[in-house]
């Protein structure tokens, strides 16, 4: 069967193109309207197409790419034998996977961070790490559904923002570096839930302050 012909293409079905095209300029002018333009010239259409494919512009394409990110992860993840692996071996892997996955691509990585960084495109940048954090712990074998949830994904958030500007910035053979600080960041973490555990058990068996004021409250007859 034959490709539809770009001209053919709704605004919707120009976003894949398009937003394959922009590769080849991200790394000179960013996620920028300009490499949204190129980009468009590159697969035959018009810088006005482009606008009506992603109307917010690049952040929208940035968006696109990002998304396409966490479902890869997470069919990457979904591939490997994590339930046969420990908690913190499941996450470390999860990390790691995400960083690989993007070995060829961190000028565009570092590209989307700035923009993101911006203020404009915080609470979007925070939504997307959110959203990335979730998708781990999701394919780490994660069920809680009480603070937990919150807890562990803030806490995986600022683990992987971390390491992934370490990442950036790493020229070591095969990222080793990049290893050792994931490493070393999990260690922390695990260490601190540890000290959660122990403090919960240790807790449990402690009287408890607002049964002894119901006690006062609501004496027992």
């Amino acid at each position: 069967m034959a490709a539809q012909p770009i001209a053919e293409k709704t605004p919707e079905e120009l976003q894949e193109p398009l937003l394959a095209a922009m590769f080849n300029h991200i790394p000179f002018d960013g996620w920028s309207d300009k490499a949204l333009k190129a980009a468009a010239l590159d697969i035959g259409t018009t810088p006005e197409m482009a606008e009506l494919s992603f109307p917010r512009g690049a952040i929208e394409a940035l968006e696109l790419h990002l998304l396409h990110a966490d479902q890869h992860l997470a069919a990457t993840l979904e591939t490997l034998d994590l339930p046969s692996m420990k908690i913190r071996d499941r996450i470390t892997l999860a990390v790691r996977t995400r960083l690989e996955q993007n070995t060829g691509n961190r000028e565009i990585v570092r590209r989307g961070l700035t923009l993101l960084s911006l203020p404009q495109h915080l609470v979007t940048g925070s939504k997307i790490l959110w959203r990335t954090a979730d998708t781990m712990w999701k394919a780490a074998g994660d069920t809680s559904t009480d603070h937990n949830w919150y807890t562990k994904r803030a806490t995986l958030s600022a683990v992987y923002s971390a390491v992934l500007l370490f990442w950036l910035s790493d020229d070591s053979e095969g990222h080793a570096e990049t290893w050792a600080f994931l490493d070393r960041r999990i260690e922390d973490v695990m260490k601190i839930e540890t000290a959660k555990f122990k403090m919960r058990k240790a807790s449990a068996n402690m009287p408890s302050f607002s049964r002894f004021l119901g006690r006062l409250r609501y004496p027992e007859v």
